[in-house]
């Protein structure tokens, strides 16, 4: 096994940069909400806390264990039989926000659809680990359909399909997408991609304009003045609050529209209040910490020792850039409104937490990446 090397201070950095910028603007997005709600203005600062701790914990354990033990059989099936198991039992209970994605332990609430982004990435990186042709990427030829593109996509659409029917499309995309990059970087050609993107898209489109809500959605996305204290309502309200921010911003703990104006303020559209507070430099920075977080997470993945750590890598780095993506565009008017909340900033317990645990997995990479260039040196 090769040597390890010093934690990757950039990547380790950023992600407690992230974290505690998060912190702070939970509080400063939703105090106003929590007074009201709760009667406790630290209400929704506290039960982040609590992840944050669990999950820094998490991130601790998994960056000290060696990524070659999570290859194990027992492991992978574990992880995807449990997913799966906690996907379905979401419909055994109630629903809340007239969804089915959240198994509620007490004042616990988890949802599983975070969890499976981790599931399907380890499953990912052992399943083409196991048919690579060479000892660091796959081949893959015409006969591999029946061997090994089906065989690896096809725990993943059941998953998807299960995700579908809570239903939350915006998962949903966001693991296809991981998969497609994982597949794509082990060896898959571009045609394939092409393939499965022309078999996706009719199905997108009839998951859009036969769901009312979504296609209102889609609808408010295009002409958000049309319905403008109806569907185009929470758009607008963010497209303000980014405006509203100018330069250097309000003040931190200034934001107007996260006074009962923008909906969702302290989750998915957290970052429209950090455009108005912060204004454009902190719009930026924000930007600029994902940016170095993709930078450190690839260059673990194009320096793994094996197949096996890049592709872990790289769908780390892939689930964390994409969901990052999303959430901006959609804050800015760019892509119809989503809940995609924003790695590490959003308040959501099982979002922070599978994001730590992912990046403890990402941080054992880049040791060993590490001990490998200095091996070569």
């Amino acid at each position: 096994m090769a040597r390890r090397s010093d934690t990757d201070r950039w990547l380790f950095g950023v992600t407690l940069v992230l974290c505690l910028l998060g912190a702070v603007m939970i509080y400063s997005a939703s105090a106003v909400t929590a007074q009201q709600q709760y009667a406790h203005s630290y209400y929704f600062l506290a039960r982040q806390a609590v992840w944050l701790v669990l999950g820094l914990l998490g991130m601790f354990a998994l960056m000290k264990l060696d990524y070659h033990r999570l290859r194990e059989p027992a492991v992978v099936y574990s992880a995807l039989c449990l997913v799966v198991v906690m996907l379905v039992g979401t419909f055994f209970l109630d629903k809340s926000h007239a969804t089915h994605r959240w198994i509620r332990f007490g004042p616990v609430h988890i949802q599983p659809s975070e969890l499976a982004k981790l599931a399907v990435i380890l499953y990912l990186a052992w399943f083409l680990n196991l048919r690579r042709r060479t000892p660091t990427s796959l081949e893959f030829r015409k006969h591999d359909l029946l061997q090994t593109i089906l065989p690896a996509v096809a725990p993943i659409l059941v998953c998807v399909g299960l995700i579908l029917a809570q239903p939350d499309l915006g998962t949903s995309v966001d693991i296809v997408l991981i998969m497609m990059a994982i597949l794509f970087v082990a060896g898959l050609s571009w045609k394939w991609v092409a393939v499965g993107a022309g078999a996706a898209l009719p199905a997108l489109f009839a998951l859009i304009y036969f769901v009312s809500y979504r296609q209102a959605r889609l609808l408010s996305f295009l002409h958000p003045d049309s319905d403008p204290q109806g569907a185009g309502f929470q758009l607008l309200q963010s497209l303000i609050a980014v405006g509203s921010g100018g330069f250097t911003g309000v003040g931190l703990m200034e934001s107007k529209q996260k006074l009962f104006y923008l909906p969702e303020a302290h989750t998915d559209f957290i970052y429209a209040v950090i455009c108005e507070e912060l204004g454009f430099i902190g719009a930026v920075v924000v930007i600029t910490l994902f940016a170095v977080y993709a930078w450190r997470g690839l260059r673990a993945a194009f320096n793994a020792p094996d197949g096996f750590g890049r592709m872990l890598a790289l769908g780390v780095t892939a689930m964390v850039l994409c969901q990052s993506l999303i959430n901006f565009a959609v804050v800015l008017g760019m892509m119809p409104t989503k809940g995609i909340p924003l790695p590490f900033v959003s308040y959501g317990g099982s979002s922070l937490l599978a994001m730590l645990l992912a990046t403890g997995v990402l941080l054992n990479v880049a040791q060993q990446a590490g001990s490998r260039t200095m091996v070569e040196a």
